[in-house]
């Protein structure tokens, strides 16, 4: 009887642990797909293209467009001035733009998220920004998107928010800071949870924030019926802003797959409702920023 009571108790000691394994193992198999599914931070873009990103800005020619841009003070080079060419040489040369602080990463709001997709990062790098000044005082944000192995300079907007609003999330504690186009918000991803960078985005999510899942909840709410494919998009309410033929010839086409930054969307550059892809232009920004 004792042998007996002995190998029932051994039995039972058996079963537990091959219970307890099999639920630590199963633990450690779901595990990673857990991990996967939660909503993730942008991945980082390389010191190294930062660096290749700016060396583009710094080409003559392009400094020299961004003197012609301060001197015509954003005004398109399709419309006319009432200064002659000569006089916007002189004014754009004395301009003598010079870059002012970092080159970075502009994080916009990915669409992958919006949809819910598992894994899929809060934002994405859609291009890079540059500040430049003007002797004057006048700022812009030169953009460059990588394209065949080369950085390009696809877009010039007045101001230097992309710089600024990076330099805002670094002082502020660190973190990514990223942008929800459609209503001009500008956030910072720190420790799990969105925090606004301007009144926009405490308009968005309360002036302490919320988690990215929550995040997550909002921006499915505002948009998810306006993603890519959507009937919304098919009605062609998407696509932002119109751009005459010379404008479109010059946009940039789609990046492939080995880029480290895919061409900038129309959503990122203009602000459109529904995060639908298109090419960038050269505009003067629209709206007055509030931070």
């Amino acid at each position: 009887m004792t042998e007996i009571k002995s190998r029932r108790r051994a039995a039972a000691v058996t079963v537990t642990a091959t219970a307890a394994l099999l639920t630590a193992g199963l633990a450690l198999a779901l595990a990673p797909a857990a991990h996967a599914a939660a909503p993730q931070a942008p991945a980082p873009v390389p010191a190294a293209e930062l660096a290749q990103a700016r060396s583009a800005v710094q080409d003559p020619a392009v400094l020299d467009k961004v003197g012609h841009f301060f001197a015509r003070k954003g005004v398109p080079p399709t419309s006319q001035l009432t200064i002659g060419a000569a006089e916007e040489a002189w004014a754009a040369s004395a301009a003598a733009p010079r870059l002012s602080g970092d080159t970075v990463p502009v994080y916009v709001l990915d669409s992958g998220f919006v949809a819910g997709t598992p894994g899929a990062p809060v934002a994405k790098a859609e291009f890079t920004a540059s500040t430049v000044v003007a002797a004057d005082g006048q700022s812009a944000s030169v953009w460059t998107v990588r394209q065949g192995g080369d950085w390009k300079v696809v877009n010039i907007a007045s101001g230097g928010d992309e710089g600024d609003y990076a330099a805002k999330a670094a002082n502020s504690g660190g973190g990514t800071a990223f942008r929800e186009p459609q209503v001009n918000a500008w956030y910072v991803l720190r420790d799990g949870r969105v925090l606004p960078l301007d009144d926009e985005a405490r308009r968005s999510v309360g002036a302490g924030g919320m988690t990215l899942t929550a995040y997550q909840q909002l921006v499915h709410q505002r948009y998810g019926d306006k993603l890519p494919g959507s009937a919304y998009d098919r009605d062609g309410k998407g696509g932002g802003y119109p751009v005459d033929a010379a404008e479109a010839a010059a946009a940039p086409a789609g990046s492939s797959g080995s880029s480290a930054l895919p061409a900038v969307t129309a959503a990122a550059a203009l602000g459109a409702t529904a995060l639908v892809g298109a090419g960038a232009v050269l505009r003067r920004r629209s709206g007055a920023r509030r931070g």
